[in-house]
């Protein structure tokens, strides 16, 4: 499939999760067979200012592609001005994050709150895809609240304006990742719109992802949470989508190599001191379906270095 002029391997996307989608784990999730790979969400605000730290979230090799950065914010000029600035660096796609449900986000306007404002959405996707050349995508949500249910009318804002893509997550703004999904919105999205949608909520599985394609029509799939501590997922969703076969889970000797690999990327990206802190995260993350899961969740945050890694995950994923 294409998004604007972007060839994209295949249909199953990566969704963009703060703390999750950073360099290291990109590149991963693309090595395990994902179609198209996120940032973590950049501030055009950070950009506008010279943060340093806003600029590392955006960094990528050049082998790991095709890659979207998704810039959140409010104000069209800045946003167009940012996106110009970025439009050299080795990255495929702009994503405008719409749909971001967090308080401190929304608070200034940002992310879902932006679903309250057609005309704002369409004025800035309009700036971005005018301030460079490369393509525009949107994600949003099903609406601002149960009362507000207007991913259709946001989506088409967004079109008039020039985005390639549109993601839609079937959830309203005050449910944030709980509940059931809206499949239905999706759907309706897809109805509506002439330029590829992608659907986001509730893929946990080859299943849930080929019943996603099929009940809504969507042109792509995006996986989020259910592809924490498993980027393995990229590989039997998209095989499964093609053949029908499901591939068996990754073995618990396949799942210690890469958790070992993941930490010495880590560290070698932002240094032993974070890099490890924030393994403990992914770690947690890892430990899901382990037997002594809870045991070793326990012990998590007593790693201070890549020695301590090796011991933890030889204990509990390799019997060691």
């Amino acid at each position: 499939m294409y998004i604007g002029n972007v060839e994209i391997k295949n249909n199953v996307f990566m969704a963009p999760m703060a703390g999750v989608t950073d360099k290291p784990y990109r590149t991963i999730c693309m090595e395990m067979g994902c179609g198209l790979v996120y940032s973590e969400m950049v501030s055009a605000k950070g950009l506008f200012y010279n943060s340093a730290n806003t600029e590392k979230l955006m960094d990528c090799d050049e082998g790991c592609r095709p890659y979207a950065v998704q810039l959140f914010g409010s104000e069209p000029e800045i946003m167009g001005k940012m996106a110009k600035r970025i439009e050299d660096m080795p990255f495929d796609i702009i994503d405008v994050n719409m749909g971001c449900p967090a308080p401190k986000i929304v608070k200034n306007g940002d992310g879902s709150a932006l679903m309250q404002s057609p005309e704002l959405v369409e004025e800035i996707v309009s700036a971005i895809v005018s301030s460079q050349k490369k393509p525009v995508t949107v994600k949003i949500r099903k609406g601002y609240d149960d009362d507000n249910i207007n991913a259709v009318e946001i989506a088409l804002a967004a079109q008039r304006g020039g985005a390639s893509a549109v993601t839609v997550h079937g959830r309203t703004r005050p449910q944030f990742y709980s509940g059931k999904a809206d499949w239905e919105i999706i759907k309706d999205v897809k109805s509506a719109l002439n330029i590829p949608v992608i659907g986001n909520g509730d893929i946990v599985s080859p299943e849930t992802a080929r019943a996603m394609l099929d009940s809504t029509g969507c042109d792509a799939v995006m996986i989020g949470r259910a592809a924490e501590g498993n980027p393995w997922i990229f590989e039997r969703v998209t095989h499964f989508i093609n053949t029908g076969e499901l591939l068996p889970e990754p073995s618990r000797s396949q799942k210690a190599q890469t958790v070992i690999r993941h930490a010495r990327m880590l560290i070698d990206f932002k240094g032993e001191y974070i890099g490890v802190r924030e393994m403990r995260r992914h770690l947690g993350y890892y430990t899901k379906g382990l037997p002594q899961a809870s045991a070793m969740r326990a012990e998590i945050n007593t790693v201070m270095n890549m020695e301590d890694i090796k011991i933890l995950v030889d204990r509990y994923f390799l019997g060691i």
